[in-house]
């Protein structure tokens, strides 16, 4: 009996056109290291956000305790911004191309309006921008911020749909508000690259709307659910200028998805764990100039360093190439 199975075994793996890529393709990325400790050697307590500045290559991550930590490219603790020096809610960050550190703040007794906080390249307090001249303002509570090429301000905030632009004063542009079926969308993160594309993202509609630098709608991409290429709720996107790919933090699947510059899925990675290359609700996502993937991996209290492996990346154009891609 036992011959009479194996024999049909070999026939099917013999005979039949079966995609054995599936098993074969590896971990589409591999753990390269986590930052899991701030300058006095304290554990990091779950980090929200995380950004990487390219000039002088450091990391800046915004922790539970609402503080801004600051490390370098070897993940070593440089500095740490908190009460004392101005960041008292700290809710995005950003920097502009002249190392200037911008900081989004939701109100506090002290401060009742929403703001802008501006630190100068020796991370000292410059100025302070307060949200107010557009409509909706005085209820506006900032989260994500990014800085464009001329210095102006993107600002998506809760509750509003769309982002609101502002000049480097403070001074009302205009708003951004994609829209679905006739309804203003409400947007959770920014990111704008190095062409000055700017990619809003909606948790409620798990899509990424990108928008070129004059704000002119270009294309969506994103396809809501809880499975494989899906997203669930996405919280921010990362662009690797190295290697042209998009990633997509994913909160409620603990995952990050993949896209080409185009918005096509590619593959994705991750999943609810503990261990290396596992995360557990991770909230931002960026990536370094040598197209390392640095992950706030918020309820594992770290912030993960992963790259892409390029065994799976061999492999998989190889699987292309025959015609044996796995979906």
């Amino acid at each position: 009996m036992l011959k009479y199975f194996l024999s049909i075994i070999i026939s099917i793996i013999v005979i039949s056109p079966i995609n054995l890529y599936a098993q074969f393709l590896g971990t589409p990325v591999e753990f390269l290291s986590a930052i899991t400790e701030d300058e006095e050697s304290k554990k990091l307590s779950y980090p929200s956000n995380v950004l990487y500045e390219p000039i002088k290559k450091e990391i800046y991550i915004i922790d539970g305790r609402g503080r801004i930590l600051i490390y370098n490219s070897e993940f070593f603790p440089l500095y740490t911004l908190e009460k004392g020096d101005g960041v008292e809610s700290p809710q995005g960050i950003a920097i502009d191309k002249e190392g200037n550190l911008y900081v989004t703040q939701s109100p506090s007794k002290e401060n009742p309006n929403g703001r802008v906080s501006v630190f100068d390249v020796c991370m000292s307090l410059k100025r302070e921008i307060i949200l107010e001249g557009f409509e909706g303002s005085e209820k506006f509570t900032p989260n994500k911020i990014a800085v464009d090429e001329t210095g102006n301000l993107y600002l998506s905030g809760n509750p509003f749909p769309g982002i609101v632009r502002l000049s480097n004063d403070g001074s009302f542009i205009d708003i951004i508000s994609p829209q679905e079926n006739g309804k203003k969308i409400q947007i959770n993160g920014i990111t704008i690259d190095l062409e000055g594309n700017i990619y809003l993202i909606s948790e409620e509609e798990s899509h990424i709307y990108v928008y070129d630098k004059k704000g002119r709608f270009l294309f969506r991409f994103g396809e809501k659910g809880g499975c494989t290429g899906k997203l669930s709720r996405p919280q921010a996107v990362a662009i690797d200028n190295k290697n042209d790919r998009i990633y997509v933090v994913d909160y409620m699947r603990h995952s990050v998805t993949t896209y080409d510059r185009f918005g096509k899925y590619i593959f994705e990675f991750g999943g609810l764990g503990w261990g290396e290359g596992w995360f557990q609700y991770p909230k931002d996502i960026a990536v370094d100039n040598e197209g390392r993937i640095i992950v706030a991996d918020t309820f594992n209290d770290r912030i993960q360093i992963l790259k892409v492996s390029e065994l799976f990346i061999q492999q998989r154009n190889l699987a292309k190439v025959e015609g044996n891609e796995t979906p």
